[in-house]
């Protein structure tokens, strides 16, 4: 939204109306150029802006990608780990059922063969 320059009366009394019109078309037009060159100059520091962030941020997703890499690696070995003790505990759990279990029915068998 351009701003026009506007002069007092006083102005255009003692310089006249040719003269103070010229002049603020002057500044008007020196306004302009100073808004465009502040509209490129802006575009151009944005433009550095936005590729900077989009490489630090290529950076940064590369960086949690290779620390979630990490956790993966961790989380297999753990799982690995996990399986084989689940693996002891269940060989474990078979042989107190056993253990338990084997007297137990010997007991009802012997009953049933008393009578």
């Amino acid at each position: 939204m351009p701003v026009t320059a506007k002069l007092s009366r006083k102005f255009y009394e003692t310089f006249g109306e040719d003269v103070t019109n010229e002049l603020v078309e002057w500044f008007n037009s020196v306004d302009a150029t100073y808004r465009n060159d502040l509209r490129e100059l802006n575009e151009l520091n944005f433009g550095r802006f936005d590729a900077k962030l989009e490489q630090r941020l290529a950076e940064l997703d590369a960086r949690w990608v290779a620390r979630f890499g990490t956790v993966d690696g961790r989380f297999v070995g753990f799982d690995a780990k996990l399986e084989q003790r689940l693996a002891e505990l269940k060989s474990d759990l078979v042989k107190w059922m056993f253990a338990f279990w084997a007297p137990t029915a010997l007991a009802v068998v012997a009953l049933l063969f008393r009578k």
